[in-house]
Order: C-alpha cells, then sequence, then structure tokens
C-alpha cells in the first residue's frame, strides 16, 4: 500500500523540521524504498520507545536518512500512522493466505481475518490509543474515512471482497456490493474496542470476535432469503448514504 503521490510539507511548528522539504515525493523504486524504511524504523521505535518516546530525528537516524529527508515522506510523526495503517492491511493479508486457503467457511475465513488483525497490531497496543484519538478526529486526515486513508482502506475492503468471494455463502443480490465495506466497519468497531481493552492478552477482545463472528455469518446467510431483501437493500442504501456523507466532512466538498 502507497501513500499519495504527493509528499507532504513539513510542520512550522515542530523543532525538528527540515526548513526546506521537498514539495513532492517522485514515485520511483527508490523512493518507495526509502519511504518504506522510514515507516519500518518507525514502527520498530514505537515498538521499542513508545509512541511518545520516539521523535523524527530518531526515526531518520534509524532508517539511515536525513531528517530533512524523513519530511520530504512525513510532515510529521503523525502522519507516519497512515503507515501503521498500510503495514496492518499488509500483515494481515499476508497472514490470511493461509487462513483463506484452509476454508471456505464463511465465519472461520471472518474469524481468521480478525484474529490476523490482533495479531498484527499487539506489538502496538501500549500507545494505539493515543493515535487512535487523533485519528478519530472528524476532520483529520489521518481518519480511517479520509482520502488519505483510502489506499489502507481499499486494501482492507478489497481484502473482505476476497474472503467472501472464496467462501462458500451465498450473499443476497442487494447486499453484495456493499458487503466487504460493512465488514470493514464491523473491523473499526473490533478495532476500537481492543484500543480500550485491557484484558491480558486482549481477551475481551477475542471473546467479542468468538461472539460476534457467528452473529455476522448468519445474517450475511439471511440477506439471501426474500424476506430479507428489503432490509438488505436499505442496508445498502444507507452504507452509500453514509460513504458520501464521510467524503463531504473529511475531505471537503468535490469539484464538479
Amino acid at each position: 500500500m502507497t501513500a499519495p503521490a504527493s509528499g507532504p510539507a513539513s510542520d512550522p511548528t515542530d523543532p525538528e523540521r527540515d526548513p526546506n522539504p521537498a514539495a513532492t515525493t517522485a514515485r520511483t523504486p527508490k523512493s518507495e524504498r526509502t519511504r518504506e524504511q522510514i515507516v519500518a524504523a518507525a514502527l520498530r521505535l514505537f515498538r521499542e520507545q513508545g509512541y511518545q518516546g520516539t521523535t523524527m530525528r530518531a526515526v531518520a537516524a534509524s532508517a539511515g536518512v536525513s531528517v530533512g529527508n524523513a519530511y520530504y515522506y512525513f510532515s510529521s510523526k503523525e502522519e507516519l500512522i497512515q503507515g501503521f495503517y498500510d503495514q496492518m492491511v499488509t500483515d494481515q493479508t499476508a497472514a490470511c493466505v493461509e487462513v483463506f486457503a484452509t476454508s471456505t467457511n464463511f465465519a472461520a475465513r471472518l474469524r481468521g481475518a480478525l484474529l490476523a488483525w490482533l495479531a498484527a497490531a499487539e506489538p502496538y497496543h501500549e500507545f494505539a490509543g493515543r493515535f487512535f484519538a487523533t485519528a478519530a478526529q472528524p476532520d483529520n486526515p489521518l481518519s480511517p474515512f479520509s482520502r488519505a486513508s483510502s489506499p489502507a482502506r481499499d486494501g482492507s475492503i478489497a481484502l473482505y471482497r476476497e474472503l467472501i468471494d472464496g467462501s462458500s455463502v451465498t450473499v443476497g443480490a442487494e447486499l453484495s456490493a456493499t458487503l466487504p465495506e460493512l465488514l470493514w466497519l464491523y473491523q473499526l468497531g473490533v478495532v476500537l474496542y481492543w484500543v480500550h481493552d485491557t484484558s491480558p492478552g486482549n481477551t475481551r477482545t477475542r471473546v467479542l470476535i468468538e461472539h460476534t463472528v457467528p452473529m455476522i455469518s448468519r445474517l450475511v446467510r439471511l440477506s439471501s432469503l426474500p424476506m430479507f431483501r428489503p432490509l438488505s437493500r436499505q442496508t445498502a442504501e444507507l452504507v452509500d448514504l453514509l460513504r458520501g456523507t464521510h467524503a463531504s466532512q473529511v475531505d471537503g466538498p468535490r469539484a464538479g
């Protein structure tokens, strides 16, 4: 997953900023590798030193680049959260290869996908609350609904489309197109619960997954029954409505 093609400007209030950061980031193999180095270094330092204890200068040093070069790709430490989003999708998708290969059962695949995300995110749990609090602000580019977050969001929705398409479940026609996005929204709910879960080994989040997956699976199966088609249609229409609302609130009015 990659960030938007435009490189961010540095934060003028940040004492570590480079005074002349580049305005754009060329999309070349070398620039992609550098960006990946910076993200990997940041995530490593977040695990070792915590979010608060990690500075952009330390990230740059760990990645083997100058501070100015780090700001060339990310305008602030907060923007590295986009790198976290991307990494979680990458790790979850990789783990799901085996999960999806071993079962066509919808519930088993859904449970496996959620547990894969949980395993990938576990090292970051201690400081997750802080950057998720930033991302929860409706007008923040780090919101999971923002345009800047679209690569990770689209990747996650695509994963759920693969989950559905490879399963044996029959999805009602009215719900089929929007179900991957609904499952992504369901995952966001699980993530929000996980952020606040202080139980050992995130036991409560695992209990939440174990109890809600069968419920979701049952609802999906019911969507193919004629009596549930009106409800499925209304659900799909609601997703379309909310999608448009989020776009206008987070990204602002679109031209045209």
